[in-house]
């Protein structure tokens, strides 16, 4: 195989429920009882779904040669996990397959470093502005999710003004830095994990934005199943982008216009009640507030 260009395998389970890619795919591979799922995944990306009835009794063999074919470009396979929580995206390293760490991973393991300096080094008020968008809809005492807790900055404000505020963070160091200023705090992963609930509204300052857009969508999926109010800021502008702002260390941006953040809320059933514009050193920031349609 030629390492200087490997196929990305993108392994998903195979009771996928959400046809949510967030690259370009070559081609659908399933074993034959993921066969059905394969198929509407492969018809939602207008791409081939070829059923491998080998595929987990020779996975090694048969991810190999599906990678053969595929050298530089993307593919699924459904419902094999090779030991991995799903979803992951696997490389073949000439010793074995690899899971390739996604721009969020990377991104939370230059918080998991630096947890200090990010708190030393970012605005110390809260996000009043969104909390104020939040508390024109919910009134206290409301019982909140807060994704992406980080500091507990904003966490502290929500509760001065009288709300119930669960804290979580997808990071352990601001997990046991929120615990060590004594806050009850969870770890929780926006992209992995459930949220449980229900709760009257999720509320995410600053978090979103770390998510690539299928990695969003799922996320706002998952908040209209566990609230019916959700709050959040994320960067206005166009693209991706790294930065080793604050840090010195590579962390990734997802940056939005208007007009598609509007349409994927609508898609992922919310709806828009307000959304103003606020300004920092670093650009425009998005403050949002939507009800579950």
């Amino acid at each position: 195989m030629n390492l200087m260009c490997p196929a990305r395998i993108l392994l998903l389970p195979g009771d996928v429920q959400d046809a949510v890619v967030g690259e370009r795919v070559a081609q659908v591979y399933a074993g034959p009882f993921e066969a059905a799922a394969g198929s509407n995944l492969a018809e939602h990306l207008g791409v081939k779904l070829t059923v491998v009835p080998e595929l987990t009794q020779r996975p090694d063999a048969e991810l190999q040669a599906i990678a053969d074919l595929h050298r530089g470009e993307t593919v699924v396979v459904l419902g094999l996990d090779l030991g991995l929580k799903l979803p992951a995206v696997v490389e073949h390293t000439g010793d074995g397959w690899t899971r390739v760490a996604s721009d969020n991973e990377v991104t939370l393991a230059a918080y998991e470093q630096a947890p200090d300096k990010f708190r030393d080094t970012i605005p110390q008020d809260p996000n009043n502005a969104l909390i104020d968008l939040l508390a024109a809809r919910v009134a206290p005492p409301a019982r909140l999710l807060e994704l992406g807790s980080g500091t507990g900055r904003d966490a502290l404000e929500l509760e001065r003004r009288g709300y119930l505020v669960r804290r979580t963070d997808a990071t352990q160091a601001f997990v046991e830095m929120m615990r060590a200023d004594g806050y009850a705090a969870d770890r929780l992963n926006a992209i992995t994990d459930e949220y449980g609930g229900p709760y009257d509204a999720v509320y995410a300052s600053a978090v979103f934005l770390h998510f690539d857009r299928a990695e969003l969508t799922a996320v706002l999926r998952k908040a209209a199943r566990c609230a019916p109010v959700l709050a959040f800021a994320t960067r206005e502008g166009k693209g991706e982008e790294w930065s080793n702002r604050h840090l010195d260390l590579p962390r990734h941006f997802v940056l939005w216009q208007e007009e598609p953040l509007r349409e994927l809320l609508n898609a992922t059933g919310w709806t828009v009640d307000a959304l103003t514009r606020t300004d920092s050193k670093i650009g425009s920031w998005f403050q949002v507030l939507a009800t579950r349609s």
